[in-house]
């Protein structure tokens, strides 16, 4: 039984991170038999991982098929509101509650992050571990997993704001703006700086969009 669960475990986090990383991108077809084999796990954890998904509306049916979801316009715009407001408290929390070696790991991801800045790839899954430790450094469980849930949704966006020319730059200087204001305990201004970056990053993707619908 307890191996039943670890295995269902394992075809989640590993169907999750390939959505995440995008080897699967909204619009794709997802087919038990290929996950199957190509993460080598059964087709049974494969077909529950896929249901659960499917109920944090990761997954959409497309007739008979299950494929990654998109967000609309509305969607992405509802989930930067919240984005906006939860990273926020996050790090209001954070200047609070965040140890000294909390905040040095921070720091020291700002810094290492630096040489980054002309690879979106890396840069972004970089700016998802500097976020989470910020989360972690609120010391609320419960808002740390609201967080989780909005940053699995933000998976469903096929491109990175990161990669916008520039962009990389400018936001490795906002996080340290927001690490500085963790370390002067300075809850408000760590607050705004983090929600502040969240609408920068916010705008730039909907400058992104703007491009793309303008190109087809």
């Amino acid at each position: 039984m307890n191996q039943t669960k670890a295995t269902q475990k394992d075809a989640y986090s590993l169907i999750l991170e390939a959505i995440d990383v995008g080897v699967y991108k909204p619009g794709d077809r997802l087919v038990e038999s290929d996950l199957a084999e190509r993460f080598g796990v059964s087709r049974t954890p494969i077909r529950e991982a896929l249901q659960r998904l499917e109920t944090q509306s990761l997954l959409e049916r497309d007739g008979r098929s299950l494929i990654v979801a998109s967000l609309d316009h509305n969607q992405m715009a509802e989930l930067y509101v919240v984005r906006r407001e939860l990273e926020g408290l996050a790090a209001r929390l954070a200047a609070q509650h965040a140890t000294e070696e909390e905040i040095r790991v921070l720091r020291d991801m700002v810094s290492a992050d630096d040489a980054l800045v002309n690879d979106p790839a890396a840069l972004s899954r970089a700016n998802r571990r500097f976020h989470k430790q910020i989360h972690l450094a609120s010391h609320n469980r419960y808002l740390v997993q609201q967080l989780d849930l909005v940053h699995r949704t933000m998976a469903l966006m096929a491109t990175t704001s990161l990669a916008a020319l520039g962009r990389g730059e400018i936001a490795q200087s906002e996080h340290d703006g927001i690490v500085k204001a963790i370390e002067a305990r300075d809850e408000e201004a760590a607050g705004k700086a983090l929600q502040d970056h969240i609408s920068i990053a916010f705008m730039t993707r909907l400058k992104q969009d703007a491009g793309q619908r303008e190109r087809g």
